[in-house]
């Protein structure tokens, strides 16, 4: 048996782990299709590199950081063609923002975008996809210390955000 992730424990990380890569991705991004071109993107470049992860168990791991660091990429060719545009584009609402939970749920999202980079990274993975601190350090290439310090500052901004909202 050859090291690294097989094809079979690939497939299986895939079935089990899509909707909450999925979800990871849709916290730091912000439309359905980029979300999904993203995590189908790590499922690739990890299926292209699975001699590569020593540790099967380290799969979901690797997927994980590979979502943040293709949603980082997303963000940035996002950026960077804002900027090239002569005009902004109008937002656009849905028909389902009449209802409270919706406005809820777009004001702790616009709250999190109003977030450092790191600290919407660091809740994200930690609450989001239920991970531990040193889980976090670990995806992030962060210290525990730099993990702990940006969660704190990102809930404290957060709550002042929600409470300047109410």
């Amino acid at each position: 048996m050859t090291a690294g992730t097989t094809v079979d424990h690939l497939t299986e990380t895939y079935r089990v782990h899509y909707r909450s890569l999925l979800g990871l991705a849709a916290l730091l991004l912000d439309d359905t299709a980029s979300c999904e071109d993203v995590v189908q993107e790590a499922f690739i470049r990890v299926h292209s590199a699975r001699k590569r992860v020593r540790d099967p168990e380290k799969t979901l791991a690797y997927l994980r950081q590979t979502v943040v660091n293709l949603s980082r990429s997303a963000l940035r060719r996002r950026i960077v063609g804002l900027k090239l545009l002569s005009k902004p584009m109008p937002d656009m609402a849905s028909a389902e923002e009449g209802a409270y939970e919706q406005l809820e749920r777009d004001e702790l999202i616009k709250a999190m975008r109003g977030l450092q980079r790191r600290q919407r990274e660091v809740l994200v993975l930690r609450y989001f996809a239920d991970m531990t601190e040193a889980q976090v350090a670990e995806v992030l290439g962060l210290s525990l210390g730099s993990v702990k310090a940006y969660g704190s500052r990102g809930i404290a901004a957060l709550r002042v955000a929600m409470e300047a909202a109410s």
